[in-house]
């Protein structure tokens, strides 16, 4: 093949011990912490799982300084697990088939502009311009499943830090739908494949941004995600 310019490099995600991760799509679960959901306006009991996407070149690896995203004056941290899955399928069935296709998982952060999303709630528009923004996907290390497999987790916390100051701070057991119950829920409108990552929801705790902050995300025995908004 041919092309008429030179091909972007495909966007990769660091793994824990060498190798880089290709990254296919990005998906995005809202609403799966029952105090976040609250602390937005809805109500836990009721309201179905909110999904959307990322670019995967919004991908942006630990230890990296991003800019402060244009056209925002509430600029969000939501920090998230993130499941890599290795293989797909569409239509799963069981927690077997979901928890078949996991690559590994990593501590990540969904970064939002919370003005726009709220624009868009109030117009019925789409959360693209909110959420599908450059540099909006921080992640940490891929940690490899079978080197940290999900009985390490069952009793971890979600801990994101800015300026060393914490300002979420949960326990995975908070999530409404768990890891298996998106990954079915996911098959069910998209085909997922090889290469696909999962943000998993955030807790309560949410809140703004400032040019020059220092951002810590952990998630038990995971690698840390580390990222900075530049000064400029």
């Amino acid at each position: 093949m041919s092309y008429v310019f030179e091909a972007p490099r495909r966007p990769t995600a660091e793994v824990l011990g060498g190798g880089e991760f290709p990254v296919r799509r990005i998906f995005c679960i809202g609403k799966n912490y029952v105090d976040h959901v609250r602390e937005m306006g809805g109500d836990p009991k009721s309201d179905p799982p909110v999904f959307f996407t990322k670019p995967a070149d919004a991908i942006v690896p630990t230890g990296s300084a991003i800019p402060y995203p244009p056209s925002t004056a509430n600029f969000h941290y939501e920090g998230e697990l993130v499941i890599a899955l290795k293989s797909g399928g569409r239509d799963l069935k069981t927690r077997e088939e979901a928890g078949a296709l996991i690559y590994g998982q990593a501590a990540g952060c969904d970064l939002t502009r919370r003005d726009l999303q709220a624009a868009a709630k109030k117009a019925g528009a789409p959360w693209d311009t909110a959420k599908a923004f450059d540099y909006s996907a921080p992640i940490g290390p891929i940690a490899r499943i079978e080197d940290f497999p999900p009985d390490l987790f069952d009793d971890a916390r979600l801990i994101l830090a800015v300026n060393g100051v914490e300002k979420q701070n949960a326990s995975l057991r908070s999530m409404i739908w768990n890891v298996p119950e998106i990954i079915i829920a996911l098959s069910r409108l998209f085909e997922l494949k090889a290469g696909d990552l999962i943000f998993t929801g955030t807790p309560e705790g949410v809140g703004p941004l400032a040019r020059g902050d220092r951002v810590e995300v952990s998630i038990g025995p995971l690698p840390s995600l580390e990222f900075a908004i530049e000064e400029q």
